[in-house]
């Protein structure tokens, strides 16, 4: 098993085996040394065992998960686009957190955390980011928690 690998089994995630999804975009971009990440989701094995408003059917600790199973997917879709060399990471530059929120629901940042420090215990000083976590009247499927990337690679 790689570091990568057990660095994020430490988070409490497994390693995402997921399939790219049948739609009009890609999971990833490259532009030079920049890689963007689509808004990935708390999909595992691709099912998606998380729906609702944080704040109503979702409560904070189950929202700290699902931010962590986006990371997760995260890196599992730029290690795909790196051939499999996550030590090409050079660093991640902004994680922006999207929370399915029930009105009067404001955590927002606590719940960004989790898929912050996911980053943070899987990359080292290569995960530290700039981030922004907002609330959102609904997400793609009713999901808790949506989170999208950009790292600088090499």
């Amino acid at each position: 098993m790689s570091l990568y690998k057990q660095k994020l089994q430490s988070c409490g995630v497994a390693w995402p085996a997921l399939s790219r999804p049948d739609l009009p975009f890609a999971p990833t971009k490259r532009v030079g040394d920049v890689l963007y990440v689509s808004g990935q989701i708390p999909e595992i094995l691709n099912d998606i065992p998380y729906v609702g408003k944080v704040g109503a059917e979702i409560d904070t600790d189950t929202a700290l998960h699902c931010a962590r199973l986006c990371a997760a997917n995260i890196i599992y879709w730029v290690e795909q686009a790196l051939e499999g060399d996550l030590d090409r990471v050079v660093e991640l530059a902004k994680l922006t957190v999207f929370i399915n929120a029930a009105p009067g629901f404001s955590a927002f940042s606590q719940i960004g955390n989790g898929a912050s420090e996911v980053m943070n215990t899987v990359f080292g000083a290569r995960g530290e980011h700039a981030r922004s976590a907002l609330g959102m009247a609904g997400l793609p499927a009713n999901v808790p928690v949506e989170v999208e990337a950009i790292f600088y690679v090499r």
